[in-house]
């Protein structure tokens, strides 16, 4: 294991809300980043925080739904900064709407979103580590909606889901490999993309049902990633860590 100085990690959709506080907390706790979007430019501000100016960092467009865009974008990490040490699933998207309503489109679309791209950014990245015969370390950002019911959520949360399976079957596969795969799980996350999505009376709905009375905040979910990444979590792999205000325990 490198020094925390130079270690590097790869974080998806990090233009925006938890993927963007994944990588700042990253570049605080000493790593040089990949960092991507589907669209580079939109990487601009996250780019400018004063934490990444004292990184390497490697603005690679990512498309996870496109078939063979999770090896190139990796390639072109490895490529800016050396082996990649961490990889940060967190590209995702939403979908709030009746199950009955879900059309055929939609559901390709979240579902590569959600689950096909994050498994195969992880084959890519094992296979990379397997055939250099080096450790490695995925984390992949899954959410209480996988956990449990929430109507108009259906499609979302059978990712989520499926995404908590997937760090579990992928953990024990690849441990023989010292390969680690754990996942972070929030309760909802108060991005500017959702804070669009929900009125007063809904954020308040959504608020009683967490214990600690708020909603919780992006840079609670990268504190977890940082520390699943660090050396003091090289026992733990196949867990799900809640990050949820006691949601689940309630």
């Amino acid at each position: 294991m490198t020094s925390p100085a130079s270690r590097t990690a790869f974080v998806s959709g990090a233009s925006t809300g938890v993927g963007y506080g994944i990588a700042c907390a990253l570049a605080q706790a000493g790593y040089d980043l990949a960092v991507t979007s589907r669209d580079a430019a939109r990487l601009d501000a996250l780019l400018k925080e004063p934490a990444m100016k004292e990184r390497r960092v490697a603005r690679v467009e990512l498309d996870v739904r496109v078939e063979g865009d999770c090896g190139k974008a990796l390639a072109a990490a490895a490529d800016a900064l050396g082996d990649i040490e961490v990889l940060v699933n967190n590209a995702a998207r939403s979908l709030v709407k009746p199950a009955v309503d879900v059309t055929p489109a939609e559901w390709d679309d979240v579902v590569s979103t959600n689950l096909k791209g994050p498994f195969f950014m992880a084959q890519a990245y094992a296979a990379s580590c397997i055939a250099a015969k080096r450790s490695g370390c995925i984390i992949n950002i899954v959410s209480t909606h996988g956990m449990t019911g929430f109507a108009g959520r259906s499609v979302y949360g059978i990712t989520k889901g499926g995404l908590i399976q997937m760090t579990r079957m992928l953990a024990i596969e690849w441990i023989p490999h010292n390969i680690r795969v754990n996942a972070v799980a929030p309760s909802t996350v108060l991005t500017p993309s959702r804070a669009a999505m929900y009125d007063d009376a809904t954020r308040a709905r959504m608020v009683a049902r967490i214990p600690i009375g708020r909603f919780i905040k992006p840079e609670e979910v990268a504190a977890a990633v940082v520390f699943l990444a660090s050396p003091g979590a090289l026992a733990i792999t196949g867990e799900t860590i809640n990050v949820d205000g006691g949601f689940m325990a309630s």
